[in-house]
This record gives C-alpha cells, structure tokens and sequence, in this order.
C-alpha cells in the first residue's frame, strides 16, 4: 500500500495418511524438553496485551506453538524447544553476557507481549537467548538437527560453547545446523545470539520500524519491529544420508508430478518417491538423488480453491534393500499460467480462467506481532478469507511459517508471496546481495507449495532496483509460477521493469482501471482500505486511519460489495484478472480491516460479502464482453417504479430529469435527446453527446453530473466517458475512470453516485432502480 492515503475520488477431501501421520508427529514423536533452569522459573508471565485475540490466553507457558514445523518434510521424531528460555540484551557489540537477568517465551519476539519482554529493541542492541536440553535416548547412533523456522536479522548459535557452523543472515528463510560433534552426552548448553537492526540496517524488513512497543499514535502503514527468534525451535534426528528437501512441480500436460529430492551426506543411496491417496498408491519413481524424477499420475485429482484435494507422498533414501532414511510430505495437482482468453491475457487456474479476489494479508498480531499465538490463531485469518468467500490471498512483504503455507494448501487459497521489501531508500551493493540471497532461500523453501502461484518481487518501489533482471531471475528460479515484477507500478514513484507476467496497479480506494498489455495480465494488487472503527476493539483508540472512513456497518458493507460489483460488471469483463482487497484485518493504527485486530470482530456481513466474491469469481467462468449500447440519436429513459415518464435532460449545463410526453415542446424533446457516440477515453464504453449543444458532453464533476464543452484534457475524456453494465429492464452508467460509481437520478437532479457513499444522492433506497436507464428511440431526431 503507498505510504499515505492517496485521497481518489471517489475444504476438500482430507488424505487419509496425512491426517494420521499429522496424529503420529503430535502424539508419537514429539518430545518437549525442559528449559534450563533458571533463577527464578515461576517469575515469567507474559506481558498484557494491547488488545488480546482469542487466543492468547490459551499459549501454553513451556511448549507454545507445539505442532510440527515443516509439514512438508516430516519425521516421526523430533524435540520442540519452544518454551522458556534464559534471555538478556546487550549492546550490539558486546560478548555473551555473564548472566542472563531475564526470561523470554520462544519463539514470540522481545517486542511481544506473549514473549514476557515487550521493550523496543534498536539497533544499538543485541538479543541473547540461553537453555539447556539432553538429547532423548532413543536417538544414539543418529545425527542431530537444530533447527530454526526463522530468526531476524543476524543469528549465531553456540552449543556447549562451540559455535554451530556459519553466521546466518535473513530474517525470513529457516536454516539449521547438524550439531552432533557439538554435544556431550549429557545436558547441553544452546545459546543464541541475534542482532537486528531493522530499517537501519541494508536487509529485508517489509512491515518493521522501530517504534514504541505499546499503542501509540501515528506509525502509518508501518508497524512494531519484530527481532529475534520468531519461528519454532526444533531438534530432529537424522540418519547420516538423509533428505533435506523436497522439490515438487506437478504438470498437468501429461499427468506427472516432477520431483527432485535434495539430499545430505548421500553415498550411493539413490531416491524413491511414493504418491498416495487414502492410503492407494497411486505411482512411483525411483533415481538418483538431486535429479528430477517423474511421478506418473492416472486421472489425477485437481487441487484448487473449490476442492483443495492434497495427494500424499512420501520419500526415501534406499541403499539396496534398506530404507536409510524416510520422510512425508503431500502434494496438489494443479497448474498457474497466463494466456490469451477472448482476445485478453488472463491468469489460468488448471486451463481455464479463475478471477482471483483476495485480500493484503499483513500477518501481523497485537499479541505476538509476527507470531500468531496458536496455531488455530494461524489457521483462522485464512479460514475468514474461505467464509467471506476469497479465493486468493496476497501475503504482504512478510513470509510465514510453512504452517501458515500448510493451512492454504488445506483450506483451499491461492497465495500471492511477496518478497519482504528493504527499506525505501535506494539499496547498495551488500544489501541487494543479502536480500537476493535471501529470496532465492525462500523461493527453494516453499517451492513445493501447492497454494503459491505468484512471487511478487517488489511493491511501489521500496528499495528498487533491477526490476527486470530479478523477476527475470525469479521465473529461472521457479518457472512453474507467476511472477509480478512490481506490485503498484503506477503508485509513489515504482519504476516498472515491463516484464513478468502481470500489469499491477493500486488504486485506493478504487478499484480504478488496470488494462492487460499484449504480454501480461491486469491485476489490481491493492485497492479498497474502507475504514470502520470499532469500539473497545481499536489499538490506539481515537488514533486509527483509513483510506476512507464509513460511518457504521451498513455503509462498510454498502460501499465493499459495490466495489466486488463493479469488478464483476465492469472491470473483470474489461480484462481484469484478480483484486486484492485492503485488508483482512486492521493492523495497529490502521483501521482498513474486515476484521478488527484482536479478531474479535468481523465488520461486515459474512453472507453478503461471500454471495458478491462468489459472484464475481462465477462470472469469470463466461467473461464475455463489455454491454453494448446503439450509437447515434437515442433518449434515456427512468426504469424506477412511479417515474417511469422522466427522462434524462439538460438545463441550465446541469443534467436533470423530466416527464416528456409527445406533447412536450420542442425545447425539452431536444433536452431530452442524446447522441451516443463511443466513449472519449474508452471506445468500448461511451460518452453522451447533447442533441441542440454539439461538441457538449455530459460529464460528472465534484459528483454532479453538467453538460460541459470538452477542453481537450484526458480529464474531461474521461469524467465524459460511462460504461454500460447490465441492469434490470435497462442498463445501467459506470462512470469510467470510477468503476463502481452510477449515473443516478435522486430529486430529479442527475448526479454520480456510490453505493455506500456518505451524500444524500447516495442512499441505498432504490439505489439499483435509480441507476437503471432505458435507451429508447430519441424524442428528437
């Protein structure tokens, strides 16, 4: 979203083997160890909230987040080390601390409530963590993996004193470390140390500023800084040859999943992938490690947002007869592509075009900031995109645990993946080479994901440079996706790299017009930002902002489902292909939600805003094109009951409406009379030329609509231009340059008017009938 408001004018089949190998992670394998002990352990309580979410009195206090990590690479055993830890901060400079004075709970961050610190953390500090843990017996003779979901920004690991291979860099990829020469046999001792300085520094931070810690005013689009340990701590045994991960593309051409297993310390043992379903193989390949087998699949059950149908798969390191290493992961068959449609690039979904209607997703909580409290906490955001009837959602500039990515591919929700963005100024040569580095870690991470179909490389032009190149470099990387060069070409100075697959614009509130090019498809990254505030559910109360206020939940709901209406009517059969709502939730100061951000409340009607986004998506189905209208001499006729003898007519250089009968004078029939030609602007839409005032057009002004001479500017062109759009016993006026705004009569006068808007001519009485018109013979020919 641009940095400030721009002011516009206005679940499918559940695999049987995945369900019980999720029971046996949780139930058989996992062992939660005890933290260290501490001075005093009973002394940690997590801070109070600024706002608290259903869920954040259910965090468990030793083993928070307790489900497995990586659903798609699982292992029957692991050792969750979430919990209480050792904690202390010191200058950023400084060496372990002799002594840890505090407790933190991981993995929520120090800026958290829920992590028992909630202090600002700058870029003068840094974070140490310390516990201690003993291997389970049951793992001797295996290797040891300590890994890390994520941790921001610069993390080193020691254990028993030894540093744990190599400084990581990145606050977004996972990364781990093979820690078996490292431990004793007995109680081992992990410490951690990260420095994060957030904007500050050169590396990805999206969303971060370092700001105060509790609800403050201001802060705008950006929000509370998050640093350190975020993401799940786990320890996992593995044989000495063992999978590290799993690449699967599946391609519909021919019926075949490809996979490429990754793999560590192999010798010899070569690669088997199985593919299941409710426990029924159905095919399997076998081959060399790090090389693409092909899968073969008969009659293959397509995943999408509908029927979000995930295939089992299970993969093995074998040397001859013997089984060195096994692990489980899943898979859906589907396909993303852009091609041409009825003349029009458009984005395809298993062959066919799919609108794609979601929302900006900024992953942020007043509990945990960049951790959801629980895992249902994770779980739920995306179920409110399937109840309101999304199909796609756009995770912004931040990237989520891969449960995160689990609960889409389960749900059923095509995600658009942002790279988290730099800061805004200019990147120099170190930063753009950790952050390249860093998205290439996070494209190989979640590759495998069938819920993923876009990465979106850069937004408005934050920290911009090499647009081309990267998503050049990005579709190299993961051809089987979308690639969007830059989210909000159009928007706070973003410089286009004029490839990748996608024209992106962000109209606030919009949802403006966004047209495909020759090469790629018109999606509309970013639009809406209706605001409501809800008492007792704001995080600075009196301080929120909006892109637009609404008074209360009917003008919320009013003026959203007439932008969902005006991209069913007009934009999507003008070539739009996808729209990204500002946003799901309210976020810190920001009051754009349709959800608070404590999640307690859902602003608008669940079953109204589903209905329109179920709409929109069906009529994608047979796009057709734009309503016609016959040019030349023609009148406009009211269709509201009780009115049906007025028609649309000038005085005094204002548009009005007037009974005209055939006894009329002459002087109203030629009032009455208009000579449609093609639109100024838009030749498939079109403009209202006036019979007796040649080269006079009408054309909506501050909402009025006037009879006016053109001046020759784009801006008359297009306030002069209304596209046609189906209505009940008539059509109804689209002005073009905003879609969702009708040409309305309302006491008589004729004015622009939009569905939930704030002015009189606005009201949702009779709003349809009022901006339904008749083309009819003229009264003058």
């Amino acid at each position: 979203m641009p940095l400030r408001p721009t002011g516009l004018r206005p679940a499918g089949l559940r695999p049987a083997g995945i369900l019980l190998a999720v029971l046996a992670l949780f139930l058989g394998g996992v062992t939660t160890l005890a933290p260290a002990a501490a001075a005093a352990p009973a002394a940690w309580t997590p801070k109070p909230a600024p706002m608290t979410t259903p869920w954040t009195a259910q965090v468990s206090r030793d083993n928070p987040l307790p489900e497995y990590p990586r659903p798609q690479l699982t292992r029957p055993d692991w050792a969750n080390l979430n919990g209480i830890w050792d904690f202390a901060v010191t200058g950023r400079d400084a060496g372990q601390p002799a002594s840890f004075t505090d407790q933190i709970r991981v993995p929520f961050v120090a800026e958290s409530a829920l992590s028992g610190i909630q202090r600002k953390i700058t870029e003068n500090d840094k974070l140490w963590y310390k516990r201690t843990f003993t291997v389970p017996a049951g793992w001797n003779g295996r290797r040891v993996q300590l890994n890390f979901g994520a941790s921001d920004w610069r993390t080193t690991v020691w254990v028993n004193g030894q540093q744990a291979g190599a400084v990581h860099s990145g606050g977004y990829d996972a990364f781990g470390y093979d820690i078996t020469p490292l431990l004793n046999g007995g109680t081992n001792t992990l410490v951690v140390s990260v420095f994060d300085p957030t904007q500050t520094g050169g590396q990805a931070v999206g969303k971060q500023r370092i700001n105060d810690v509790t609800p403050h005013p201001g802060g705008g689009i950006f929000y509370t800084a998050a640093s350190g340990i975020w993401q799940t701590v786990w320890l996992e045994p593995t044989a000495a040859a063992h999978v590290t991960r799993l690449d699967m593309v599946p391609r519909l051409s021919d019926s075949t999943l490809r996979v490429t297993v990754q793999g560590a310390g192999v010798s010899g043992q070569s690669a088997r992938v199985t593919v299941s379903s409710a426990g029924t193989t159905v095919g399997t390949a076998t081959g060399a490690v790090g090389a693409e087998l092909t899968v073969r699949i008969t009659n293959p059950h397509l995943w999408s947002p509908d029927d979000p149908f995930l295939y089992d798969v299970r993969a093995e390191l074998v040397s001859g007869s013997t089984v060195v290493d096994s692990v489980g992961s899943y898979t859906g068959m589907r396909s993303i592509a852009r091609a041409s449609v009825g003349g029009k690039q458009r984005l395809l979904l298993n062959g066919r075009f799919v609108f794609q209607t979601g929302t900006l997703d900024q992953g942020y909580w007043p509990d945990g900031i960049y951790t959801a409290p629980t895992d249902d906490a994770l779980k739920y955001d995306l179920q409110k995109h399937k109840d309101l009837g999304f199909n796609m959602v756009r995770k912004h500039i931040k990237v989520e645990p891969q449960r995160w990515f689990y609960w889409a591919d389960r749900l059923g929700l095509l995600v658009w993946q942002d790279m988290p963005a730099m800061d805004t100024r200019t990147p120099d040569t170190a930063a753009r080479t950790q952050w390249e580095a860093e998205f290439d870690q996070i494209v190989d991470e979640h590759r495998s994901s069938p819920s993923l179909v876009m990465w979106v490389d850069e937004n408005e032009g934050w920290g911009q440079y090499d647009q081309a190149r990267i998503a050049d470099k990005v579709k190299a990387a993961d051809p089987s996706r979308l690639v969007d060069n830059m989210s909000g070409v159009n928007c706070c100075g973003a410089v286009d790299g004029g490839n990748g697959d996608v024209v992106d614009h962000h109209v606030y509130v919009g949802p403006g017009v966004t047209s495909p090019s020759a090469t790629r498809a018109a999606v509309l990254g970013e639009y809406g930002g209706l605001g409501r505030r809800v008492s007792g559910h704001e995080w600075s109360p009196g301080n929120g902002f909006s892109y637009e206020d609404q008074a209360d939940a009917a003008h919320l709901n009013n003026r959203f489902v007439g932008l969902l209406d005006a991209l069913r009517l007009q934009q999507m059969p003008a070539g739009l292909s996808a729209s990204v709502y500002t946003e799901i939730t309210d976020v810190e100061n920001e009051v754009n939600g349709l959800l608070t951000y404590d999640r307690q409340v859902v602003k608008v009607d669940e079953a109204r805003v589903r209905a329109a986004n179920q709409a929109l998506i069906a009529a994608s189905a047979n796009p057709g094109g734009p309503t016609t209208l016959p040019t030349g001499p023609r009148s406009l006729r009211v269709t509201t009951p009780g009115y049906t003898d007025r028609y649309l007519r000038h005085r005094d250089g204002l548009a009005y409406t007037d009974v005209v009968t055939s006894a009329s004078d002459g002087l109203l029939k030629n009032d009455a009379t208009w000579r449609i030609v093609p639109g100024l602007s838009d030749g498939s839409c079109y403009s209202f030329e006036s019979r007796n005032y040649p080269g006079e057009y009408l054309r909506h002004r501050d909402f009025r609509v006037h009879r006016e001479a053109g001046d020759g500017s784009a801006l008359f062109r297009a306030d002069a231009t209304f596209c046609a759009v189906p209505g009940q016993g008539g059509v109804r006026l689209m002005a073009q340059n905003y879609p969702g705004q009708y040409l309305r009569h309302y006491n008589a006068e004729v004015h622009l008017a939009v569905p939930g808007g704030s002015r009189a001519a606005d009201s949702p009485q009779l709003f349809t009938e009022d901006t339904t018109w008749a083309v009819e013979a003229p009264w003058a020919p």
